[in-house]
């Protein structure tokens, strides 16, 4: 067979790192990984080699009751054994981070996989409530990577003054980052992208803050 499609052949990478398969897809080598990785249920595409997939749940009975009262957090599986894991979502594109002994606060919507190596809680944002939307997110912290996917291309801000998202969009942020609530509008005012236009993510400090191009994927009408 000849053609463009079979150029995009497997690529190889360091064992027991995360790497991009392509800008959509996540390949993750088993091998040196300590034997297993976390990733998001129903994530794998395909695999090759001796792998097992077991679910975990919200990580643990502190974090499943969590997440039963904010709706935030992940619906997990523990990858494990030995070989090749492909995982995407949605065909969303996909970037990777690597925490150096720091922390960052993640949309738990946004997560496709991480590391076993980092600690992980849910936490509420200063000032969120349920008229405001919400807004419980994903602090990770430790030595590792992680995988996160975002709808449409993202921008990436230096946030050295005040900084506002709406909040559907917001992906991560330094988790050194003082973040509240802000309300800006009446609320039946639209001057953003998500369904709480009138409330956004107020962020302020030193760090960075990345924001993608939608509030998610449409809900489908029943």
């Amino acid at each position: 067979m000849r053609g463009g499609l079979l150029t995009k052949s497997e690529r190889s990478g360091e064992p027991g790192r995360f790497m991009l398969q392509n800008e959509r897809m996540l390949k993750v080598d088993l091998a040196g990984t300590g034997g297993f990785f976390y990733a998001r249920q129903g994530s794998m595409v395909t695999y090759e080699g001796s792998v097992d997939f077991a679910y975990e749940g919200a990580g643990g009975i502190g974090k499943m009751f969590k997440k039963a009262l904010t709706g935030e957090g992940m619906s997990l599986m523990k990858v494990s054994g030995s070989g090749d894991v492909f995982l995407a979502q949605d065909a969303d594109e996909i970037f990777i981070l690597e925490l150096e002994d720091e922390a960052v606060t993640v949309n738990g919507r946004a997560v496709l996989a991480f590391e076993s190596s980092l600690t992980w809680d849910i936490n509420r944002v200063e000032g969120a409530s349920m008229m405001s939307g919400g807004l419980f997110n994903t602090t990770f912290t430790g030595r590792g990577m992680i995988a996160v996917v975002t709808h449409g291309t993202p921008v990436v801000l230096q946030v050295d003054e005040p900084t506002y998202v709406d909040m559907q969009a917001a992906v991560l942020w330094s988790a050194g980052l003082q973040s509240s609530i802000r309300k800006t509008a009446k609320l039946g005012a639209v001057i953003g992208r998500g369904s709480g236009e009138a409330y956004q993510l107020a962020l302020q400090g030193q760090g960075v803050v990345v924001v993608q191009a939608s509030e998610g994927h449409p809900i489908p009408q029943g």
